[in-house]
């Protein structure tokens, strides 16, 4: 049966080694790859999943691919799709755990990586125009979606992205919409995959614990993967977040004795030249906070930290869309869907002016962005290449 899927895990392959912008660019790429060059889902349907993916805690782009692969081939595509779609990133930020020992930070040659930003900007602003034209068509959803970017511009809490949501969903309710009437089939929600979730967050709990209070000497296992599935269970707005949380962790608190702040910033610096998740680097805070223990512990902490920080956000996934899909029938979610669209779309502008006023205003950044933004729109070009056209250039120039 998977066979049939193999053209699509291709995709996703390439996904993964050109999706630039973090979580709100990669939506913009999955628009071009996957609504319009493969049909895969309806552009309505990549918003709906995007916007209840961010109403989860964990890596929203990661779940929001998975549910594409959930909705072509069920459970066993969605785990091949996540991991197919980590892989190459964690396996860069894992080497570079170990890179870093032998080479300087400066060592690392990142110019061609100079013009990602700008095309980044190109690709959101291609997604925020086509979200545009899906999910405003009114007065009020407008007036949601600059409300939504002002405050996801000027307000850069983990939960501010949850919170307009929900608050979008509850303003559209005073709409007049109606359910269609062809409504979805129930999903059996699958149990199992909560019960999961739960036992591991306890298990993993209650080994770290025990491992610290009784000093084993394969303690640093255990409490590492404590961590990243507890980051993974409970962090909302991103791997800006994410950052902050494994600074307090493993600088603040531990005092530098797994890794220091700068080596902390320069994997986050070289993670968003990077295309694919953010939450990659895990992987190698993993291998660094490993490293003194041997090359061994240190190549299992690249493997256990993303294990740990991707586990929570599939399970979740799994077990909450069948619940969220069956709630679409009933008037209150239905009108919802219409609010939270909207906010999805202004997070998406706010997240390109935030990327735009972060780079260097210049003719030739500039015009990254523009050719980026019209060969989207008036071409049938794949993403890919565009990409590679951006890297070739910060090489050859």
């Amino acid at each position: 049966m998977l066979l049939r899927h193999i053209p699509f895990l291709k995709a996703v392959l390439l996904h993964s080694i050109t999706a630039y912008g973090g979580p709100q660019g990669h939506l913009a790429m999955m628009m071009k790859t996957f609504v319009q060059q493969r049909k895969d889902v309806t552009e309505q349907e990549l918003m709906e999943y995007n916007a209840f993916c961010q109403l989860l805690p964990g890596a929203s782009s990661s779940q929001t691919l998975t549910l594409i692969g959930y909705k072509r081939g069920g459970v066993i595509l969605a785990v091949i799709t996540l991991l197919i779609w980590i892989s190459p990133a964690c396996l860069i930020m894992g080497s570079l755990s170990f890179l870093l020992q032998y080479f300087g930070k400066n060592a690392l040659r990142t110019d061609i990586f100079k013009y990602v930003q700008p095309m980044a900007v190109g690709f959101l602003a291609y997604g925020g125009i086509r979200a545009f034209r899906i999910s405003i068509n009114s007065l009020a959803t407008g007036a949601i979606m600059v409300v939504s970017m002002f405050t996801a511009f000027y307000l850069k809490s983990p939960w501010t992205f949850p919170a307009l949501i929900i608050l979008g969903g509850i303003v559209s309710n005073f709409s007049n919409k109606r359910i269609p009437g062809n409504a979805e089939k129930p999903r059996k929600i699958q149990w199992g995959n909560i019960w999961l979730f739960a036992s591991v967050f306890i298990l993993a709990g209650v080994l770290s614990e025990m491992a610290r209070t009784h000093e084993w000497i394969t303690r640093r296992p255990f409490n590492l993967f404590e961590n990243f599935y507890r980051f993974g269970s409970l962090v909302f707005g991103g791997g800006d977040i994410l950052i902050a949380m494994m600074l307090e962790q493993y600088v603040t608190r531990a005092k530098s004795q797994y890794l220091s702040a700068e080596e902390l910033l320069t994997g986050a610096g070289i993670m968003r030249a990077l295309p694919g998740p953010t939450f990659s680097i895990s992987a190698y805070v993993g291998g660094m906070a490993m490293r003194n223990l041997g090359m061994g512990y240190q190549f299992l902490g690249c493997i256990l930290a993303p294990i740990a920080i991707f586990l929570p956000s599939l399970l979740l996934v799994l077990f909450f869309f069948p619940i969220w899909n069956n709630l679409k029938k009933y008037v209150v979610i239905y009108r919802a869907l219409e609010g939270i669209n909207a906010v999805v779309v202004g997070i998406m502008w706010a997240a390109t002016f935030i990327l735009f006023f972060a780079i260097p205003i210049n003719w030739y950044n500039l015009l990254i962005m523009a050719s980026t933004l019209g060969l989207l729109c008036l071409t049938r070009l794949p993403s890919p290449f565009i990409v590679l056209a951006c890297l070739l250039l910060g090489w050859l120039l």
